[in-house]
C-alpha cells in the first residue's frame, strides 16, 4: 500500500543507464500530463524531454549561467552540476501563461488563484512523473536553476514564449540509494476531526 510514495527519492548518484527505455520514460512524461487533475481541467503543464546531447547541453549552459552570478570558488558547484550531466536525461516542467492569462480574464472572480492553481497543478504532474520513475528503478532529484537559465533554455529548444521553466527533474541510473531521511511527528503535521 504506500510503496510508491515511499520509493521516490532524491537520488543525486545518477548514471546514463536506465533499466527502462527511453520509450518508456516518454509515455511516463505523457500519462502524467494527460491524467493530472488540473483547476478548470486547465492542463496548464507542459514538459520537455531531454536525452543524450540535449541533456548534457542544459547542464553545459546551466553552468555557464551559474557561473556568472557565482561568488568565490565554482569548483563545488561544478561538480554538482557535472554529477547533473552524468544523468540519462532531464524533464523540463513549463507552466503555460496563455491559459493562466485566459482564464484570469474569462473568471475575473478567481484571477487571483488561476496562478496558484496553475502551480499545483505543476507540482502534481512533476510528483506523478518523479513517483511512477522511481517505481520503475529509475532514480531522479528535482533542481531549480529557473529564472537564470530560462532565456538560454527556450533560445536552444525554441520553447513558447508563453511557456514559463517551473523545475528540472535530472533521472538516470542509480549508482548510490538515498541515504537516511529525518521526519517530523506526523500527528505535529497532521489534524484528524470527526474520525
Amino acid at each position: 500500500m504506500f510503496k510508491a510514495t515511499e520509493s521516490r527519492r532524491s537520488i543525486y548518484q545518477l548514471n546514463d543507464k536506465t533499466p527502462i527505455s527511453k520509450d518508456d520514460i516518454i509515455k511516463i512524461v505523457e500519462h502524467s500530463i494527460k491524467y493530472t487533475p488540473s483547476s478548470f481541467n486547465s492542463q496548464t503543464t507542459r514538459a520537455v524531454v531531454l536525452f543524450g546531447d540535449d541533456h548534457k547541453a542544459l547542464w553545459e549552459l546551466t553552468a555557464e549561467e551559474v557561473k556568472k552570478v557565482a561568488p568565490g570558488d565554482f569548483a563545488p558547484t561544478q561538480a554538482k552540476i557535472d554529477g547533473f550531466s552524468a544523468g540519462a536525461g532531464t524533464v523540463l516542467f513549463f507552466e503555460d501563461q496563455s491559459i493562466v492569462k485566459s482564464l484570469q480574464e474569462r473568471f475575473s472572480l478567481y484571477a487571483d488563484n488561476f496562478p496558484v492553481w496553475s502551480e499545483q497543478t505543476d507540482g502534481m504532474v512533476t510528483y506523478a512523473v518523479w513517483t511512477d520513475l522511481s517505481v520503475e528503478g529509475v532514480g531522479a532529484n528535482l533542481q531549480h536553476y529557473n529564472p537564470l537559465i530560462d532565456g538560454r533554455v527556450a533560445e536552444k529548444w525554441n520553447i513558447p514564449s508563453d511557456w514559463l521553466l517551473r523545475s528540472q527533474l535530472i533521472f538516470g541510473g542509480i549508482d548510490a540509494e538515498a541515504g537516511e531521511k529525518d521526519f517530523m511527528p506526523v500527528d505535529e503535521r497532521v489534524l484528524t476531526f470527526g474520525a
